[in-house]
Protein backbone atom coordinates (compact mmCIF):
# COMPACT_ATOMS: atom_id res chain seq x y z
CA UNK A 1 0.00 0.00 0.00
CA UNK A 2 1.89 3.33 -0.79
CA UNK A 3 2.45 5.71 2.02
CA UNK A 4 1.98 10.11 1.66
CA UNK A 5 5.59 9.43 2.87
CA UNK A 6 6.42 7.54 -0.52
CA UNK A 7 4.32 10.03 -2.33
CA UNK A 8 6.56 12.96 -0.68
CA UNK A 9 9.93 11.36 -1.38
CA UNK A 10 8.65 10.61 -5.00
CA UNK A 11 8.70 14.56 -5.34
CA UNK A 12 12.70 14.74 -4.52
CA UNK A 13 14.68 16.17 -7.71
CA UNK A 14 11.26 17.34 -9.02
CA UNK A 15 11.41 20.94 -10.92
CA UNK A 16 8.18 21.36 -11.27
CA UNK A 17 5.54 24.08 -9.32
CA UNK A 18 4.76 22.47 -6.31
CA UNK A 19 3.34 25.42 -4.64
CA UNK A 20 2.08 28.88 -5.31
CA UNK A 21 1.49 32.01 -3.38
CA UNK A 22 0.95 35.88 -4.49
CA UNK A 23 4.81 36.09 -3.27
CA UNK A 24 6.72 33.13 -3.63
CA UNK A 25 6.83 29.50 -5.33
CA UNK A 26 8.44 26.36 -4.31
CA UNK A 27 9.38 23.27 -6.52
CA UNK A 28 8.99 19.87 -5.92
CA UNK A 29 12.20 19.72 -4.74
CA UNK A 30 12.85 22.63 -2.69
CA UNK A 31 9.45 21.29 -1.35
CA UNK A 32 10.84 18.35 -0.23
CA UNK A 33 13.64 19.69 1.28
CA UNK A 34 11.24 21.93 3.87
CA UNK A 35 9.38 19.11 4.64
CA UNK A 36 12.36 17.04 5.67
CA UNK A 37 14.19 19.73 7.66
CA UNK A 38 10.53 19.94 9.73
CA UNK A 39 10.81 16.29 10.09
CA UNK A 40 14.36 16.64 11.19
CA UNK A 41 12.93 19.43 13.81
CA UNK A 42 10.49 16.59 14.86
CA UNK A 43 12.61 13.79 15.67
CA UNK A 44 14.05 15.90 18.50
CA UNK A 45 10.90 17.60 19.58
CA UNK A 46 8.50 14.62 20.31
CA UNK A 47 8.69 13.05 23.56
CA UNK A 48 7.20 9.27 24.15
CA UNK A 49 3.97 8.46 23.69
CA UNK A 50 1.08 9.48 20.94
CA UNK A 51 3.11 11.45 18.31
CA UNK A 52 0.62 13.91 17.45
CA UNK A 53 1.32 17.41 16.41
CA UNK A 54 -1.91 20.12 16.20
CA UNK A 55 -1.44 22.66 13.40
CA UNK A 56 -3.21 25.75 14.17
CA UNK A 57 -2.73 28.13 10.63
CA UNK A 58 -4.44 29.41 7.93
CA UNK A 59 -3.51 27.52 4.33
CA UNK A 60 -0.12 29.16 4.53
CA UNK A 61 2.94 27.75 3.00
CA UNK A 62 3.75 26.34 6.45
CA UNK A 63 0.69 24.32 6.42
CA UNK A 64 1.93 22.13 3.46
CA UNK A 65 5.43 21.41 4.79
CA UNK A 66 4.02 20.16 7.98
CA UNK A 67 2.22 18.05 6.17
CA UNK A 68 4.90 16.65 4.39
CA UNK A 69 7.13 16.85 7.55
CA UNK A 70 4.69 14.57 9.65
CA UNK A 71 4.33 11.66 6.96
CA UNK A 72 8.11 11.63 6.70
CA UNK A 73 8.55 11.11 10.37
CA UNK A 74 5.27 9.28 10.93
CA UNK A 75 3.59 11.84 13.10
CA UNK A 76 0.00 12.72 12.99
CA UNK A 77 -1.27 16.18 11.93
CA UNK A 78 -4.22 17.39 14.52
CA UNK A 79 -6.27 20.16 11.98
CA UNK A 80 -6.80 22.97 14.82
CA UNK A 81 -9.83 24.69 13.56
CA UNK A 82 -9.17 28.24 14.19
CA UNK A 83 -12.39 29.61 14.83
CA UNK A 84 -12.82 27.79 18.38
CA UNK A 85 -12.25 29.48 21.25
CA UNK A 86 -11.87 29.12 24.58
CA UNK A 87 -12.67 25.96 26.24
CA UNK A 88 -14.11 24.44 22.75
CA UNK A 89 -10.35 24.96 21.63
CA UNK A 90 -8.32 23.59 24.62
CA UNK A 91 -10.98 20.50 24.78
CA UNK A 92 -9.70 19.79 20.66
CA UNK A 93 -6.06 20.37 22.00
CA UNK A 94 -6.24 18.25 25.09
CA UNK A 95 -8.87 15.74 23.74
CA UNK A 96 -6.16 14.65 20.77
CA UNK A 97 -3.32 14.49 23.05
CA UNK A 98 -1.23 16.85 21.01
CA UNK A 99 2.75 16.93 22.22
CA UNK A 100 3.37 20.10 20.45
CA UNK A 101 1.13 23.02 18.52
CA UNK A 102 2.75 24.51 15.46
CA UNK A 103 0.70 28.16 15.05
CA UNK A 104 1.99 31.58 13.94
CA UNK A 105 2.19 35.31 15.83
CA UNK A 106 -1.80 35.84 14.46
CA UNK A 107 -3.43 32.30 16.20
CA UNK A 108 -1.05 31.81 18.82
CA UNK A 109 -3.09 34.52 21.13
CA UNK A 110 -5.58 32.18 20.72
CA UNK A 111 -4.18 29.56 23.47
CA UNK A 112 -3.51 32.24 26.05
CA UNK A 113 -5.07 31.69 28.97
CA UNK A 114 -5.96 28.00 27.88
CA UNK A 115 -3.52 26.59 30.91
CA UNK A 116 -1.83 24.08 28.13
CA UNK A 117 1.62 22.36 28.66
CA UNK A 118 1.96 21.60 25.43
CA UNK A 119 5.02 23.46 24.25
CA UNK A 120 4.10 26.01 21.06
CA UNK A 121 6.02 26.63 18.24
CA UNK A 122 5.68 30.03 16.22
CA UNK A 123 6.61 29.44 12.73
CA UNK A 124 6.75 32.85 12.20
CA UNK A 125 9.70 33.21 14.46
CA UNK A 126 11.77 29.42 13.54
CA UNK A 127 14.15 28.30 11.44
CA UNK A 128 14.94 25.02 10.54
CA UNK A 129 18.34 23.44 9.97
CA UNK A 130 18.92 21.41 6.58
CA UNK A 131 17.94 17.34 7.08
CA UNK A 132 17.59 14.39 5.22
CA UNK A 133 14.54 12.77 5.10
CA UNK A 134 14.09 10.48 8.46
CA UNK A 135 15.03 6.67 8.30
CA UNK A 136 12.11 5.47 9.81
CA UNK A 137 9.63 2.63 8.86
CA UNK A 138 6.10 3.85 7.89
CA UNK A 139 3.47 1.68 6.49
CA UNK A 140 -0.02 2.17 4.77
CA UNK A 141 -1.60 1.66 8.71
CA UNK A 142 0.94 4.21 9.95
CA UNK A 143 -1.70 6.91 11.38
CA UNK A 144 -1.20 10.46 9.79
CA UNK A 145 -4.33 12.59 10.57
CA UNK A 146 -6.98 13.30 13.32
CA UNK A 147 -9.72 15.17 11.41
CA UNK A 148 -12.14 17.11 13.78
CA UNK A 149 -16.17 16.45 12.39
CA UNK A 150 -17.90 19.71 11.81
CA UNK A 151 -19.60 19.57 14.83
CA UNK A 152 -22.45 21.09 14.10
CA UNK A 153 -24.75 19.61 16.41
CA UNK A 154 -22.06 18.79 19.26
CA UNK A 155 -18.21 18.46 20.43
CA UNK A 156 -16.58 17.30 17.51
CA UNK A 157 -14.59 14.07 16.75
CA UNK A 158 -11.43 13.38 15.40
CA UNK A 159 -11.38 11.15 13.57
CA UNK A 160 -8.19 8.76 11.75
CA UNK A 161 -6.99 8.95 8.80
CA UNK A 162 -3.56 6.65 7.56
CA UNK A 163 -1.36 7.37 5.35
CA UNK A 164 -2.33 4.34 3.31
CA UNK A 165 -5.98 5.55 3.53
CA UNK A 166 -5.67 9.07 2.35
CA UNK A 167 -2.68 8.29 -0.34
CA UNK A 168 -5.54 5.81 -1.98
CA UNK A 169 -8.10 8.00 -2.12
CA UNK A 170 -5.87 10.77 -3.36
CA UNK A 171 -4.82 8.35 -6.08
CA UNK A 172 -8.48 7.93 -6.84
CA UNK A 173 -9.28 11.76 -7.24
CA UNK A 174 -6.48 12.29 -9.23
CA UNK A 175 -6.63 9.45 -11.63
CA UNK A 176 -10.51 10.18 -11.66
CA UNK A 177 -9.83 14.40 -12.71
CA UNK A 178 -7.06 13.41 -15.02
CA UNK A 179 -4.69 15.37 -12.72
CA UNK A 180 -1.03 15.93 -14.06
CA UNK A 181 2.00 18.18 -13.24
CA UNK A 182 0.81 20.80 -15.71
CA UNK A 183 -2.31 21.53 -13.82
CA UNK A 184 -2.74 23.61 -11.18
CA UNK A 185 -4.73 22.76 -8.16
CA UNK A 186 -6.53 26.10 -6.43
CA UNK A 187 -6.49 25.16 -2.56
CA UNK A 188 -9.00 27.91 -0.82
CA UNK A 189 -10.93 25.22 1.36
CA UNK A 190 -8.96 25.15 4.83
CA UNK A 191 -6.44 22.73 5.51
CA UNK A 192 -7.95 21.26 8.66
CA UNK A 193 -10.70 19.35 6.74
CA UNK A 194 -10.56 16.65 4.93
CA UNK A 195 -12.03 17.99 1.68
CA UNK A 196 -8.89 19.90 1.11
CA UNK A 197 -6.99 17.11 1.78
CA UNK A 198 -8.53 14.42 0.03
CA UNK A 199 -9.48 16.04 -3.11
CA UNK A 200 -6.98 18.73 -3.23
CA UNK A 201 -3.53 18.52 -1.76
CA UNK A 202 -2.96 14.62 -1.62
CA UNK A 203 -4.45 14.19 -5.31
CA UNK A 204 -1.72 17.80 -6.33
CA UNK A 205 0.62 15.18 -4.74
CA UNK A 206 -0.14 12.08 -6.60
CA UNK A 207 0.15 14.15 -9.86
CA UNK A 208 2.50 16.35 -8.94
CA UNK A 209 0.82 19.29 -9.92
CA UNK A 210 0.76 22.68 -8.04
CA UNK A 211 -1.09 23.63 -5.29
CA UNK A 212 -1.95 27.00 -5.32
CA UNK A 213 -2.90 28.87 -1.44
CA UNK A 214 -5.40 30.94 -0.58
CA UNK A 215 -4.92 31.60 3.60
CA UNK A 216 -8.76 31.94 3.57
CA UNK A 217 -11.63 31.31 1.53
CA UNK A 218 -12.70 34.83 -0.66
CA UNK A 219 -16.11 34.97 -3.30
CA UNK A 220 -14.74 38.25 -4.51
CA UNK A 221 -10.85 37.04 -4.68
CA UNK A 222 -12.12 33.35 -6.61
CA UNK A 223 -11.51 34.71 -10.27
CA UNK A 224 -8.47 37.54 -9.93
CA UNK A 225 -6.69 34.06 -8.09
CA UNK A 226 -7.58 31.20 -10.38
CA UNK A 227 -6.42 33.89 -13.53
CA UNK A 228 -3.17 34.75 -11.57
CA UNK A 229 -1.91 31.22 -10.53
CA UNK A 230 -3.56 30.11 -13.91
CA UNK A 231 -5.11 27.23 -11.88
CA UNK A 232 -7.35 24.30 -13.73
CA UNK A 233 -8.64 22.69 -11.00
CA UNK A 234 -10.84 23.81 -7.58
CA UNK A 235 -12.73 21.31 -5.01
CA UNK A 236 -14.97 23.20 -2.74
CA UNK A 237 -16.88 21.97 0.43
CA UNK A 238 -20.06 23.21 1.63
CA UNK A 239 -21.31 27.01 0.07
CA UNK A 240 -18.64 28.56 -1.96
CA UNK A 241 -20.39 28.06 -5.03
CA UNK A 242 -23.27 30.10 -4.05
CA UNK A 243 -20.54 32.65 -2.50
CA UNK A 244 -19.35 32.86 -6.03
CA UNK A 245 -22.28 32.97 -7.89
CA UNK A 246 -23.33 36.04 -5.43
CA UNK A 247 -20.45 38.05 -7.18
CA UNK A 248 -21.37 40.31 -9.64
CA UNK A 249 -21.34 38.54 -13.13
CA UNK A 250 -19.21 39.92 -16.06
CA UNK A 251 -19.42 38.97 -19.32
CA UNK A 252 -15.75 37.79 -19.21
CA UNK A 253 -16.27 35.01 -16.54
CA UNK A 254 -15.65 32.49 -18.51
CA UNK A 255 -12.88 33.30 -20.21
CA UNK A 256 -10.58 31.60 -17.43
CA UNK A 257 -8.16 28.31 -17.11
CA UNK A 258 -10.25 26.37 -15.11
CA UNK A 259 -11.39 22.87 -16.29
CA UNK A 260 -12.89 21.06 -13.68
CA UNK A 261 -13.98 21.75 -10.18
CA UNK A 262 -15.31 18.61 -7.46
CA UNK A 263 -16.92 18.70 -4.15
CA UNK A 264 -20.03 18.57 -2.36
CA UNK A 265 -23.55 19.87 -1.00
CA UNK A 266 -23.46 22.30 -3.65
CA UNK A 267 -27.53 23.35 -4.58
CA UNK A 268 -28.32 22.01 -7.55
CA UNK A 269 -29.26 24.96 -9.54
CA UNK A 270 -25.82 26.74 -8.40
CA UNK A 271 -23.91 23.46 -10.11
CA UNK A 272 -25.39 24.06 -13.07
CA UNK A 273 -24.53 27.82 -13.38
CA UNK A 274 -21.15 27.64 -11.88
CA UNK A 275 -20.43 25.48 -15.04
CA UNK A 276 -22.03 27.84 -17.16
CA UNK A 277 -20.70 30.97 -15.85
CA UNK A 278 -16.79 30.07 -15.49
CA UNK A 279 -16.95 27.44 -18.67
CA UNK A 280 -16.03 24.42 -16.50
CA UNK A 281 -17.25 21.51 -15.33
CA UNK A 282 -18.62 20.72 -11.89
CA UNK A 283 -18.83 17.21 -10.45
CA UNK A 284 -20.64 17.18 -6.88
CA UNK A 285 -20.73 14.38 -4.89
CA UNK A 286 -21.79 13.25 -1.60
CA UNK A 287 -18.91 11.02 0.92
CA UNK A 288 -17.56 11.41 4.23
CA UNK A 289 -14.18 12.00 6.00
CA UNK A 290 -14.34 8.48 7.80
CA UNK A 291 -14.35 6.70 4.20
CA UNK A 292 -18.64 5.52 5.09
CA UNK A 293 -21.02 5.73 1.85
CA UNK A 294 -20.68 7.78 -1.30
CA UNK A 295 -23.09 8.98 -3.27
CA UNK A 296 -21.78 10.14 -7.07
CA UNK A 297 -24.43 12.73 -9.50
CA UNK A 298 -24.91 10.47 -12.87
CA UNK A 299 -26.45 12.06 -16.36
CA UNK A 300 -30.28 12.34 -16.33
CA UNK A 301 -30.84 11.81 -12.91
CA UNK A 302 -34.18 13.56 -11.28
CA UNK A 303 -34.07 17.20 -10.20
CA UNK A 304 -32.84 17.30 -6.14
CA UNK A 305 -31.33 14.17 -6.28
CA UNK A 306 -27.64 13.03 -4.98
CA UNK A 307 -27.44 10.51 -7.44
CA UNK A 308 -26.27 7.15 -6.99
CA UNK A 309 -24.96 5.24 -4.53
CA UNK A 310 -22.03 2.77 -4.51
CA UNK A 311 -22.60 -1.23 -4.23
CA UNK A 312 -23.89 -1.30 -0.86
CA UNK A 313 -25.44 1.58 -0.29
CA UNK A 314 -28.65 1.75 1.38
CA UNK A 315 -31.50 3.53 3.38
CA UNK A 316 -32.22 2.04 6.87
CA UNK A 317 -34.50 2.33 9.49
CA UNK A 318 -32.07 2.62 12.39
CA UNK A 319 -34.58 1.31 14.53
CA UNK A 320 -35.27 -2.12 12.75
CA UNK A 321 -32.58 -1.74 10.59
CA UNK A 322 -35.15 -3.16 7.86
CA UNK A 323 -34.24 -1.11 4.29
CA UNK A 324 -36.98 1.64 3.95
CA UNK A 325 -39.48 1.66 1.44
CA UNK A 326 -39.09 3.35 -1.88
CA UNK A 327 -40.01 7.38 -2.00
CA UNK A 328 -43.22 8.08 -3.59
CA UNK A 329 -44.17 11.58 -4.88
CA UNK A 330 -47.76 13.06 -5.93
CA UNK A 331 -47.46 15.01 -9.46
CA UNK A 332 -46.13 17.98 -7.94
CA UNK A 333 -43.03 16.11 -6.99
CA UNK A 334 -44.41 16.36 -3.02
CA UNK A 335 -42.68 13.20 -0.95
CA UNK A 336 -45.88 11.34 0.17
CA UNK A 337 -44.53 9.26 2.56
CA UNK A 338 -41.46 10.68 4.15
CA UNK A 339 -42.22 8.36 7.18
CA UNK A 340 -41.79 4.81 5.91
CA UNK A 341 -38.99 6.38 2.81
CA UNK A 342 -36.85 8.15 5.23
CA UNK A 343 -34.29 6.90 7.12
CA UNK A 344 -30.59 6.94 7.95
CA UNK A 345 -28.18 6.31 5.00
CA UNK A 346 -25.80 3.14 5.59
CA UNK A 347 -23.34 0.85 3.30
CA UNK A 348 -22.97 -2.75 4.12
CA UNK A 349 -19.30 -2.81 2.31
CA UNK A 350 -17.76 -0.02 4.14
CA UNK A 351 -17.09 -0.78 7.73
CA UNK A 352 -13.61 -1.86 7.05
CA UNK A 353 -12.69 1.23 5.53
CA UNK A 354 -13.86 3.08 8.80
CA UNK A 355 -10.49 3.48 10.79
CA UNK A 356 -12.38 5.17 14.14
CA UNK A 357 -12.39 8.13 16.29
CA UNK A 358 -9.65 8.77 18.49
CA UNK A 359 -10.88 8.86 22.35
CA UNK A 360 -14.33 7.77 21.24
CA UNK A 361 -15.64 4.48 21.85
CA UNK A 362 -19.15 5.31 22.35
CA UNK A 363 -18.91 7.09 18.45
CA UNK A 364 -17.01 3.94 17.07
CA UNK A 365 -20.33 1.82 18.82
CA UNK A 366 -22.83 4.39 16.95
CA UNK A 367 -21.26 4.28 13.50
CA UNK A 368 -20.57 0.87 13.40
CA UNK A 369 -23.49 -1.62 13.99
CA UNK A 370 -23.98 -5.36 12.98
CA UNK A 371 -21.46 -4.89 10.63
CA UNK A 372 -22.84 -1.63 8.68
CA UNK A 373 -21.41 1.31 8.77
CA UNK A 374 -24.19 3.93 10.00
CA UNK A 375 -23.53 8.02 8.06
CA UNK A 376 -25.83 9.59 10.84
CA UNK A 377 -27.45 11.02 7.63
CA UNK A 378 -30.70 10.89 6.52
CA UNK A 379 -31.93 10.20 3.27
CA UNK A 380 -34.15 8.47 0.75
CA UNK A 381 -34.34 6.19 -2.41
CA UNK A 382 -36.58 6.19 -5.72
CA UNK A 383 -37.77 3.39 -7.19
CA UNK A 384 -35.21 3.86 -9.68
CA UNK A 385 -32.59 3.81 -7.10
CA UNK A 386 -31.53 7.61 -6.76
CA UNK A 387 -30.24 8.50 -3.48
CA UNK A 388 -31.84 12.25 -2.35
CA UNK A 389 -30.30 13.87 0.83
CA UNK A 390 -32.97 14.22 3.64
CA UNK A 391 -30.91 16.05 6.04
CA UNK A 392 -28.57 15.40 8.70
CA UNK A 393 -29.97 12.85 12.05
CA UNK A 394 -30.62 15.78 14.29
CA UNK A 395 -32.62 17.14 10.81
CA UNK A 396 -36.15 15.66 11.47
CA UNK A 397 -38.85 17.98 12.67
CA UNK A 398 -42.29 16.46 14.18
CA UNK A 399 -45.11 18.77 12.28
CA UNK A 400 -49.02 17.60 13.53
CA UNK A 401 -47.84 14.06 14.10
CA UNK A 402 -45.45 13.74 10.91
CA UNK A 403 -42.51 13.59 10.86
CA UNK A 404 -40.69 15.97 8.45
CA UNK A 405 -37.13 16.24 7.17
CA UNK A 406 -35.51 19.43 6.59
CA UNK A 407 -33.33 19.22 3.44
CA UNK A 408 -36.35 18.65 1.30
CA UNK A 409 -37.91 21.85 2.57
CA UNK A 410 -35.04 24.04 2.16
CA UNK A 411 -34.34 22.95 -1.53
CA UNK A 412 -38.08 24.37 -1.95
CA UNK A 413 -37.47 27.50 -0.12
CA UNK A 414 -34.33 27.88 -1.98
CA UNK A 415 -36.06 28.35 -5.21
CA UNK A 416 -36.93 31.60 -4.20
CA UNK A 417 -35.28 34.36 -6.14
CA UNK A 418 -34.75 36.63 -3.49
CA UNK A 419 -32.98 34.07 -1.10
CA UNK A 420 -29.37 33.15 -1.48
CA UNK A 421 -29.16 30.10 1.79
CA UNK A 422 -31.99 28.73 3.81
CA UNK A 423 -31.24 26.76 6.87
CA UNK A 424 -34.74 24.92 7.95
CA UNK A 425 -34.73 23.36 11.41
CA UNK A 426 -37.34 22.55 14.39
CA UNK A 427 -38.78 24.78 17.39
CA UNK A 428 -40.89 23.84 19.49
CA UNK A 429 -44.96 23.71 19.05
CA UNK A 430 -46.93 25.57 22.31
CA UNK A 431 -48.80 21.87 22.19
CA UNK A 432 -46.68 19.65 21.30
CA UNK A 433 -44.02 18.28 18.88
CA UNK A 434 -42.62 21.00 16.62
CA UNK A 435 -43.20 23.72 13.90
CA UNK A 436 -41.11 24.41 11.12
CA UNK A 437 -38.92 27.67 10.89
CA UNK A 438 -36.83 28.78 8.48
CA UNK A 439 -34.02 31.29 8.79
CA UNK A 440 -33.19 33.09 5.26
CA UNK A 441 -30.18 34.95 4.27
CA UNK A 442 -31.40 36.94 1.09
CA UNK A 443 -29.42 37.87 -1.94
CA UNK A 444 -27.58 41.26 -1.85
CA UNK A 445 -30.07 43.96 -2.35
CA UNK A 446 -33.45 42.24 -1.63
CA UNK A 447 -35.68 42.97 0.96
CA UNK A 448 -37.91 40.38 2.68
CA UNK A 449 -41.88 40.66 1.52
CA UNK A 450 -43.63 39.07 4.12
CA UNK A 451 -46.96 39.01 2.18
CA UNK A 452 -45.72 38.02 -1.38
CA UNK A 453 -43.07 35.19 0.36
CA UNK A 454 -45.91 33.63 2.08
CA UNK A 455 -48.45 33.83 -0.92
CA UNK A 456 -45.01 32.26 -2.98
CA UNK A 457 -44.45 29.77 -0.12
CA UNK A 458 -48.21 28.80 -0.93
CA UNK A 459 -48.13 28.26 -4.60
CA UNK A 460 -45.19 25.53 -3.72
CA UNK A 461 -47.32 22.72 -5.43
CA UNK A 462 -44.33 20.22 -4.22
CA UNK A 463 -44.46 21.81 -0.66
CA UNK A 464 -47.23 20.28 1.35
CA UNK A 465 -49.09 22.04 3.92
CA UNK A 466 -47.36 20.66 7.07
CA UNK A 467 -43.75 21.52 5.52
CA UNK A 468 -44.81 24.94 4.99
CA UNK A 469 -42.91 27.27 7.71
CA UNK A 470 -44.56 28.85 10.78
CA UNK A 471 -42.19 31.15 11.02
CA UNK A 472 -39.29 32.97 9.02
CA UNK A 473 -36.20 34.88 10.30
CA UNK A 474 -34.08 37.05 7.85
CA UNK A 475 -30.69 37.38 8.76
CA UNK A 476 -27.13 39.36 6.95
CA UNK A 477 -24.84 36.03 7.98
CA UNK A 478 -26.50 32.95 8.79
CA UNK A 479 -23.41 31.24 11.84
CA UNK A 480 -21.44 28.68 9.67
CA UNK A 481 -18.26 26.45 10.36
CA UNK A 482 -15.07 26.86 8.66
CA UNK A 483 -16.63 24.72 5.89
CA UNK A 484 -19.99 26.80 5.58
CA UNK A 485 -22.00 24.30 7.31
CA UNK A 486 -24.85 26.18 9.48
CA UNK A 487 -24.62 25.77 12.94
CA UNK A 488 -28.68 24.97 13.48
CA UNK A 489 -28.42 24.18 17.05
CA UNK A 490 -27.51 28.00 17.76
CA UNK A 491 -30.59 28.99 15.28
CA UNK A 492 -32.73 26.64 17.06
CA UNK A 493 -31.50 27.76 21.04
CA UNK A 494 -32.29 31.01 19.77
CA UNK A 495 -35.93 30.42 18.21
CA UNK A 496 -37.96 33.41 17.91
CA UNK A 497 -36.57 35.69 20.41
CA UNK A 498 -34.08 37.53 17.76
CA UNK A 499 -35.28 40.41 15.74
CA UNK A 500 -36.51 40.60 11.97
CA UNK A 501 -38.95 37.06 12.81
CA UNK A 502 -42.35 37.04 11.40
CA UNK A 503 -44.86 34.33 11.70
CA UNK A 504 -48.29 33.07 10.81
CA UNK A 505 -50.26 32.82 13.80
CA UNK A 506 -52.84 30.80 12.33
CA UNK A 507 -50.63 28.38 9.97
CA UNK A 508 -51.62 29.53 7.01
CA UNK A 509 -52.19 33.37 5.44
CA UNK A 510 -50.13 36.19 5.69
CA UNK A 511 -46.64 36.32 7.49
CA UNK A 512 -47.08 39.14 10.33
CA UNK A 513 -43.78 40.33 12.41
CA UNK A 514 -43.41 38.80 15.52
CA UNK A 515 -44.05 41.42 18.58
CA UNK A 516 -41.87 40.62 21.61
CA UNK A 517 -45.10 40.41 23.78
CA UNK A 518 -45.90 37.09 21.14
CA UNK A 519 -42.70 35.75 21.51
CA UNK A 520 -42.79 35.59 25.24
CA UNK A 521 -46.09 34.28 24.89
CA UNK A 522 -45.10 31.20 22.78
CA UNK A 523 -42.33 30.81 25.64
CA UNK A 524 -44.75 30.32 28.53
CA UNK A 525 -46.92 28.51 26.27
CA UNK A 526 -43.58 26.20 25.68
CA UNK A 527 -42.57 25.94 29.22
CA UNK A 528 -45.86 25.25 30.33
CA UNK A 529 -46.59 22.18 28.19
CA UNK A 530 -46.84 19.00 30.85
CA UNK A 531 -43.56 16.78 28.60
CA UNK A 532 -41.10 19.04 26.96
CA UNK A 533 -40.18 17.52 23.73
CA UNK A 534 -36.49 18.61 23.02
CA UNK A 535 -36.39 20.77 19.93
CA UNK A 536 -35.20 19.34 16.75
CA UNK A 537 -34.46 15.82 18.45
CA UNK A 538 -33.42 13.42 15.80
CA UNK A 539 -35.22 10.14 15.85
CA UNK A 540 -33.69 7.27 18.30
CA UNK A 541 -30.16 6.72 16.78
CA UNK A 542 -29.18 8.97 14.58
CA UNK A 543 -27.81 11.75 16.95
CA UNK A 544 -24.30 12.52 15.32
CA UNK A 545 -23.54 15.12 13.26
CA UNK A 546 -21.95 14.30 9.76
CA UNK A 547 -18.46 14.29 8.46
CA UNK A 548 -17.96 15.72 4.45
CA UNK A 549 -15.68 14.67 1.92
Amino acid sequence: MTTIAELVLRRAGDSHRALLTDEQTWTWDEWVAECAARAGFLAGALRPGPPHVGVLLDNVPEYSFWLGAAALAGAVIVGINPTRRGAELHRDITHTDCQLIVTSDIYGPLLDGLNLTVPVLDVSQTTYHPAAPPEKEIRGKTGYLLLFTSGTTGAPKACWCSQGRLASISEVVAQRYALTADDVCYQAMPLFHSNALMTGWGPSLVAGAATALRPRFSASGFLPDVRRHSATYFNYVGKPLSYILATPEQPDDADNPLVRVFGNEAAPPDIERFAQRFGCTVDDGYGSTEGGAAVSRVAGMPPGALGVGTPGTAILDPETGAECAAARFDPHGHLINAEEAVGELVSRTAAAGFEGYYNNDEANAARLRDGIYWTGDLAYRDAEGFVYFAGRGHDWLRVDGENIAAAPVERIISRHPDVFLASVYGVPDPAVGDQCMVTLRLRAGAAFDAAAFGAWVDAQADLGPVWAPRFVRVVDELPLTETGKVVKRRLQAERWNVADVWWRPAKRGAFAPLTANEAAALDRQVAARAVLPSQGEPVQGLGDEPVDL
